[in-house]
């Protein structure tokens, strides 16, 4: 994340925070974070990108998701590639299907050091991440999260997981931030914002921070003005943060490139239930 200062300003688009941030091209840093090696489970092999051309696999297949199956409309500088000025500053996660070698799922995670390197997160266009100063210096910010529509039976954020775990132990990390999207696509026939403000309101009735780590958001989600009574469950992946004991840790931003209601969250190492300590650590 960053100990610098982030402008306070409504940033609505990727536009506007490449405005604000501006980023020299540079090349990847020589020596990354200390990395596991490539492990395989079930049929599936996970692996952190080495090469330009495997991080463009899980541009790919993050543009195949979020454009395709999501409707966002993104400005890339790469036909069918979700690209943005994060990824070259990013480490990028990557499970594979063994028989067929396609990345099904990726993750892309930004270190502290790289955040400082920026001047700020993604997560920082979107919210007003002030109050977790403290806790930067061994925060992580995951991002860009998606699986192939074939591969979402569990088994491939699994994976994901269990190397990120690997991930923050080696690197002496204990804390992940990142924003967790609710489509606002129509869903049933209802409306989308009634969707998103249904889900806030049940996630934040149980799962909140504390007051020192809660944000605000930079463009809100009206939440106010929308129906937030409906009886809807959170989708998959707020579901299984929320079960590892992450926290909410503000009201939704709206994200209008990929016309999402974005939650912010925050995991932290030490409040891994048991069970996932010794599946993600092995402790």
């Amino acid at each position: 994340m960053k100990d610098l200062p982030i402008p306070t300003l409504a940033l609505a688009s990727l536009g506007l925070r490449n405005t604000l941030w501006p980023v020299p091209a540079a090349p990847r840093l020589p020596q990354p974070p200390a990395m596991a090696v490539p492990a395989s489970r079930g049929g599936l092999s996970v692996s952190w990108a080495r090469h330009q051309d495997e991080v463009r696999e899980a541009q790919r297949l993050r543009h195949d998701v979020f454009v395709g199956e999501m409707g966002a409309r993104l400005r890339t500088p790469l036909a069918g590639h979700d690209i943005d000025l994060f990824d070259d500053f990013c480490e990028h996660l990557l499970v594979r299907e063994e028989s067929t070698r396609q990345v099904i799922g990726t993750y892309r995670v930004l270190t502290p050091a790289q955040a400082k390197r920026l001047g700020g997160t993604y997560t920082d266009g979107e919210f007003d991440l002030t109050r977790l100063r403290s806790l930067r210096a061994r925060m992580v910010e995951l991002g860009r999260s998606c699986v192939h529509a074939d591969h979402r039976q569990g088994g491939v954020i699994l994976a994901l997981w269990g190397a990120l775990g690997d991930f923050m132990h080696r690197n002496q990390l204990d804390t992940m931030v990142g924003c967790a999207s609710i489509p606002m696509g129509a869903q049933g026939g209802v409306a989308s914002g009634d969707v998103a403000a249904s889900i806030w309101r049940r996630v934040a009735a149980q799962h909140m921070a504390p007051i020192q780590y809660q944000v605000q958001p930079r463009l809100p989600l009206p939440v106010d003005q929308l129906d937030g009574s409906l009886d809807v469950e959170p989708p998959a992946l707020i579901k299984g943060y929320l079960r590892m004991g992450a926290r909410v840790l503000g009201a939704p931003a709206w994200d209008p490139d990929f016309n999402t209601a974005d939650l912010p969250m925050l995991l932290r190492i030490q409040d891994l239930p048991a069970r996932y300590r010794r599946h993600f650590l092995g402790e």
